[in-house]
């Protein structure tokens, strides 16, 4: 399938919204394998921005060079304002990064780590116990604050790094793969916490390999494939660009079935199963229209299911794999 790029969010007044990261053309080779092809992004402030991408597409990669960890071969990127390349200070004043793996140290206890890391970022005794007491408060880690954090489930180790790394008060969070690992709980869990931090005003950026958590919570998606975006845009706008949303209907009574195929004479039909197909979008509009147009006919269909393209499809289609359509009883 083609690249498919989705027109660059705008404000109410025509330009473009103010972007949190920006990126051109960026570019990284590790020895013959090229990682990242010339990737462009721009992310507004206060949104979460998904990369979607199977292993090895880059995703780690362009989280590493945003946020100033390795430097990239070719292109340009502006985060918080600041150029990667020749601001990296600025960079990382204005960031927070939570890894794959977490960060936190299980030899001392949950309060240490929290206390280690606002003397990194060089706060005062008091006002480090003041943000720690808060934060801790915040990701309901007191209880637990004075116990080793090697006691910690693997849902509170990832509370605690995601509180580490909130102690400086970033503006810009990279998420790299928050949640592989957690159950189903602890995901949910952690998909409540990134909602609060962009209420708070903070920009997200995610990368994931589940693609129910970029439909959840990102305001944009972008599908990293063999180093390029083959896509990008709103959950909704990907799934617009993947063929195939039908309305499907059935019937048992073979009557009904060939009166409904004369008044949908748009309709694949299977005159064994007694079931009409007919592409659709899956709007609210178009299902009105199947229906109205059944009741002008006085034909009632025994089942009416709907499949409207999702982002396991998107994925799949645009990175070389296969899925089976799902389907929804309306």
């Amino acid at each position: 399938m083609p690249s498919s790029v989705m027109p660059t969010p705008r404000s109410s007044d025509g330009r473009p919204s103010p972007a949190a990261v920006s990126a051109a053309g960026l570019r990284k080779s590790y020895g013959d394998k090229t990682v990242l092809d010339g990737i462009d992004l721009h992310i507004p402030a206060g949104s979460v921005f998904a990369l979607l991408g199977p292993n090895g597409a880059g995703k780690t990669t362009a989280v590493k060079i945003l946020s100033t960890l390795v430097s990239a071969d070719g292109g340009q990127a502006q985060v918080a304002g600041h150029d990667i390349a020749t601001s990296p200070h600025g960079v990382r004043a204005a960031i927070g990064v939570t890894g794959q793996f977490s960060a936190v140290d299980g030899l001392i206890t949950g309060e240490e780590n929290m206390l280690l890391m606002a003397d990194l970022h060089h706060l005062s005794r008091a006002e480090g116990r003041r943000v720690t007491a808060e934060l801790l408060e915040r990701f309901d880690l007191t209880d637990a604050a004075k116990k080793p954090a090697s006691t910690y489930s693997g849902g509170m180790k990832r509370r605690l790094d995601i509180a580490m790394t909130l102690v400086g008060d970033p503006r810009i969070i990279f998420l790299d793969e928050p949640t592989t690992g957690l159950d189903p709980r602890s995901r949910h869990n952690m998909w409540g916490i990134i909602r609060e931090l962009v209420t708070g005003g903070v920009t997200v950026f995610l990368t994931t390999q589940y693609l129910e958590e970029a439909d959840e919570l990102a305001d944009r998606i972008a599908v990293l494939h063999d180093g390029r975006i083959a896509a990008e845009g709103s959950a909704e706008e990907l799934k617009r660009i993947v063929p195939g949303g039908h309305v499907r209907l059935r019937f048992s009574d073979p009557a009904a079935y060939r009166s409904a195929a004369t008044a949908l004479r748009e309709a694949a039909g299977d005159d064994e199963a007694l079931t009409l197909q007919i592409p659709s979008g899956g709007s609210q509009r178009e299902l009105r229209t199947v229906l109205d147009r059944l009741d002008s006919a006085g034909i009632e269909a025994d089942e009416l299911t709907v499949h409207t393209p999702d982002l396991d499809d998107v994925f799949f289609a645009l990175t070389g794999g296969t899925d089976q359509p799902k389907e929804t009883v309306r």
